[in-house]
């Protein structure tokens, strides 16, 4: 026999960790996640063509009810005067703060997005007992002729702000990028003014909080971190959250994880008596790359979804560029954070999320850090301030 011939017939035989090699990767790439991960939106392996439509219809729909639900339960609560927390019955200076900035949607009113989330975060707020977990400020930043009929439904449950005619005409004529600046930064000077709180969270209003919101951000506040950094984002597109991300911190979790996992599998398979596998560099390092890839393949958000288990396991690292839907500010870092903000002008490609990570990147002494996964899910389909497509999609 040909030597060329005795070594591939060396090579292709069961008993090859090459062919064994070549079979895992051949079912496990090709088979099993293909079938397992086709639904799974942020995964590789999704099928848009088959799913999308469907689950972005889905989608809409269901946020059509909860929101619909919302409103009933905001009018329920107006027509019977009930008050489970007002302003008078809150603390001036308390821990907590959360800013719920809001503005009238032209578009996609029906979904009351506004008071999906504060639906959430009255029962969330009475979760915490006796004792407010957080006091809640509404700021409508709403500069058109028409009421924003949901803040309505929702002042005497809540405090609501609003621009004075005033201050709205002094502003002029604005670019939307700069016009959504200046209306973060009164929401956090306004914020500040009325209650002068010891830290501040700012929500956009359809931003709705996770069940575990109030105690993972009382954990986060309770890490070291927290006293030297400018900001906490508690929310990161999905879809962004990938390992093959230009993000350092993602590289070296994605090597950890190749790491512990080829472990498991080596000796999970060195004692499989139908494998004969022993030790060596090249199978380590088989081991490896094999569970980088799937992990990447699978999706890194729904390994992040575990964390959800503890306050204590949600991951804090150096912040990203995108987005603002839900910020912490520790201390008195939305003074600064407005401050800061007050100094730049906004425009197409340097909006607000842009400016701020720039700031605390070239800012001396300042910091800027990201949660994972994320504090709350983003259920705004049509926006407040940019174009809608005629039937918005998932975004995968």
């Amino acid at each position: 026999m040909l030597p060329w011939r005795a070594a591939i017939v060396r090579h292709v035989r069961w008993s090859s960790p090459v062919t064994q090699g070549l079979l895992l990767c051949t079912l496990t790439f090709g088979v099993i996640l293909p079938l397992g991960c086709h639904r799974l939106m942020y995964s590789y392996y999704f099928i848009k063509f088959m799913h999308l439509d469907s689950m972005s219809e889905q989608a809409l729909k269901d946020s059509y009810t909860t929101g619909q639900d919302a409103l009933h339960f905001w009018q329920d609560m107006t027509s019977t005067k009930a008050s489970a927390l007002t302003p008078t019955s809150a603390p001036n200076f308390p821990e907590l703060l959360v800013t719920v900035v809001t503005a009238k949607r032209r578009e996609g009113q029906e979904y009351h997005y506004l008071l999906q989330v504060m639906q959430r975060l009255l029962s969330l707020l009475g979760d915490c007992g006796r004792r407010p977990c957080a006091e809640v400020l509404v700021c409508d930043v709403e500069t058109g002729p028409l009421l924003n009929e949901d803040t309505t439904l929702l002042e005497k449950q809540f405090l609501v702000v609003r621009r004075s005619a005033g201050e709205q005409s002094k502003r002029g004529r604005l670019n939307t990028f700069e016009r959504e600046k200046q209306d973060y930064v009164y929401c956090l000077r306004k914020g500040w003014e009325m209650r002068n709180p010891k830290n501040v969270v700012v929500l956009e209003d359809d931003a709705l909080p996770r069940p575990d919101f109030f105690s993972v951000i009382h954990d986060l506040l309770s890490r070291s971190f927290a006293r030297n950094t400018l900001y906490v984002k508690l929310y990161h597109p999905e879809r962004l959250q990938r390992y093959w991300n230009p993000e350092p911190y993602r590289i070296l979790e994605w090597v950890g994880l190749g790491l512990v996992g080829a472990s498991a599998l080596f000796l999970m398979f060195t004692t499989c008596p139908c494998l004969l596998l022993s030790f060596s560099i090249p199978h380590f390092l088989f081991f490896i790359f094999y569970v980088m890839v799937t992990v990447e393949l699978v999706g890194r958000h729904y390994l992040l979804e575990m964390r959800r288990l503890s306050p204590q396991l949600y991951a804090v690292s150096p912040a990203t560029e995108c987005c603002t839907p839900a910020m912490l500010y520790p201390g008195n870092a939305s003074v600064r954070v407005a401050d800061y903000l007050d100094q730049v002008s906004c425009s197409k490609g340097n909006a607000k999320d842009t400016v701020l990570y720039k700031i605390a990147r070239s800012t001396p002494g300042e910091r800027a850090h990201s949660v994972e996964p994320n504090l709350i899910s983003h259920i705004g389909a049509y926006s407040s301030v940019r174009t809608n497509p005629a039937r918005p999609k998932l975004l995968p």
